[in-house]
């Protein structure tokens, strides 16, 4: 199996990665600066260029939407949230998204029984909003819709997508109160990935195998 996963230079990139190389698969990861990694910054369109060659004619079996950020992690409503901090959270984790999935596009449509991963998070759901992170909850709900949406155009493919909350992880962005550890996200979200199917497309999930409210 042949596996894209964006944003491995640390965190739970990082540890998909191994456990799909553990396990005998191909992987392809993207990061900024990573060594053996390919060079790409999701929000810069002239660098998708690259992924598209680095995989070449390849069949993409398995891609999983990794790269985020939280810029506005703390921001306080009176004085935050500056329209470049929204900028960067949607050109990352929205508009990059779609971009890696319309370069690998012809990759997905090789493999037999394609299937995409979207890492959004629970707080991009509408039902559970608790106000703040204005960005990051904007900027993830929207991955959400995303994946969604190419869950209906892309089933008529063989391409199913999943949208999946890995949980709050103790890493960089999560913070060290976090209360899943970066293992046992990466290892839920493996098994959740292997169960995507045409039959569960355009669902959202928790790492653990909880449906989650739109």
């Amino acid at each position: 199996m042949h596996v894209v996963i964006t944003g491995v230079s640390r965190g739970i990139g990082h540890a998909l990665a191994e456990r799909y190389r553990a396990a005998g698969h191909e992987v392809t990861g993207t990061a900024r600066a990573a060594e053996g990694a390919v060079p790409l910054d999701v929000t810069q369109p002239d660098q998708f260029p690259a992924l598209a060659e680095a995989v070449g004619t390849k069949p993409v079996d398995l891609l999983i939407c990794n790269a985020g950020i939280y810029p506005d992690k703390g921001q306080s409503l009176a004085s935050g949230f500056d329209a470049e901090t929204w900028a960067d959270a949607m050109a990352t984790n929205v508009t990059g998204v779609f971009l890696t999935v319309q370069t690998l596009l012809t990759g997905l449509q090789q493999a037999k029984n394609a299937k995409i991963a979207i890492i959004s998070s629970r707080l991009g759901s509408d039902e559970l909003a608790a106000g703040g992170s204005y960005c990051y909850r904007a900027s993830k709900a929207a991955a959400l819709n995303l994946g969604r949406n190419l869950a209906v155009d892309l089933k008529e493919l063989d391409i199913a997508v999943g949208i999946y909350h890995p949980g709050w992880v103790r890493t960089d962005m999560g913070g060290e109160k976090g209360d899943v550890s970066v293992d046992e996200s990466a290892d839920g979200l493996v098994t959740e990935f292997d169960r995507l199917s045409l039959d569960s497309t355009g669902s959202f999930r928790t790492w653990d195998g909880r449906d989650l409210p739109f």
